[in-house]
């Protein structure tokens, strides 16, 4: 088994995808809008990948927010609010606000697992900080990192109420970058002491079975290198200060703030110690050499692979979304 998460092409597995992913047998998939066109076909997708690799427990991943990161879109699903709205009611009604992401995740999470998908990449748990880089915005949980951490296990537990897994992201924090990482590399300035604001509340969620990297240069801890490719990030502070022992993902190696082929970004971040590379494009150049460039899975990162998948419990009834939905409604109204 590779280290690895690969995109699909198209609505359907190709001769070669087939091909290609039972000789490299990846950790799971990931997909995006280019694979989605109705229920039918997705979970016929989905399906088709577990039968692939005979898993029932598969990590087929996708980025379903709310808002405008959002892969499956009306009018074959429902529309969810992102983070912001519930930071809002936050502010009138604490409590109201950790019910409201509660019940909008479990909402979202039975979307999710009637079609197959076991892992949403949600929630973010970056700190937002005024003046940051529009590319978080309105999908953040807050300014406080307390709140975001109230906010944020409330997510990971409506998502694992209907069915599906979280992904605690971007460690080790992407509220100050003001730039966009997928179009540059963002520098962080800000000292070590400022620092642990930002990492507060992945502390606080530390036992999430699954967590994302950010592609950030912190130049308090590396002056090199971004968090997805520093040994002494990876080690020091998401292992270590934050405690977070789950299966840690990098973020989609095709993003410009990395440098270099992609193969190579993908050795880079393994050599790093990230668990798991996340390649989300489907170029099958790429994934051949990405393949061919990383070591077979390590027992310590197939170990923590084991314990998430042991974490996905399959759903049979999905009959009461409308009462989440409604719930979640009325409690935002109170904002």
């Amino acid at each position: 088994m590779k280290p690895v998460i690969f995109g699909l092409s198209g609505h359907s597995l190709t001769s070669d995808e087939r091909a290609f992913f039972q000789e490299s047998v990846p950790v799971g998939y990931i997909l995006f809008g280019r694979n989605i066109d109705n229920r039918q076909q997705l979970r016929a997708l989905t399906d088709e990948l577990r039968a692939l690799h005979g898993d029932d427990r598969l990590l087929i991943l996708i980025d379903q927010e709310g808002g405008r990161v959002s892969r499956m879109k009306p009018p074959h699903w429902l529309a969810f609010p992102p983070g912001g709205a519930f930071d809002r009611l936050y502010d009138v009604a604490p409590a109201s606000a950790i019910e409201a992401a509660r019940v909008n995740a479990e909402a979202l999470a039975l979307d999710l697992a009637e079609v197959g998908i076991t892992v949403d990449c949600l929630p973010l748990l970056d700190v937002a900080i005024p003046g940051g880089t529009p590319a978080i915005g309105d999908r953040a949980l807050g300014q406080e990192p307390m709140r975001v951490a109230a906010l944020g296990r409330a997510v990971l537990d409506g998502l694992k109420r209907g069915g599906v897994l979280g992904t605690i992201k971007h460690m080790p924090g992407h509220g100050r970058a003001m730039v966009d990482s997928h179009m540059e590399l963002p520098r962080v300035t800000a000292s070590d002491a400022e620092l642990e604001q930002d990492i507060a509340p992945f502390r606080a969620l530390k036992n999430a079975e699954i967590g994302m990297t950010g592609h950030i240069l912190f130049e308090a801890w590396d002056q090199e290198r971004c968090a997805t490719h520093s040994p002494w990030i990876v080690e020091q502070i998401i292992r270590q200060r934050i405690g977070f022992d789950g299966l840690l993902l990098s973020d989609d190696l095709d993003m410009k703030a990395l440098a270099g082929e992609v193969p190579d970004r993908a050795a880079r971040a393994i050599a790093a110690g990230c668990d798991v590379a996340l390649n989300c494009w489907a170029r099958m150049d790429e994934m051949v050499g990405i393949a061919n460039a990383l070591p077979d899975i390590s027992e310590a990162s197939r170990a923590r692979l084991d314990r998430a998948r042991a974490a996905i419990v399959p759903l049979a009834d999905w009959s009461h979304q409308a009462d989440l939905i409604a719930k979640r409604d009325a409690l935002l109204a109170l904002a």
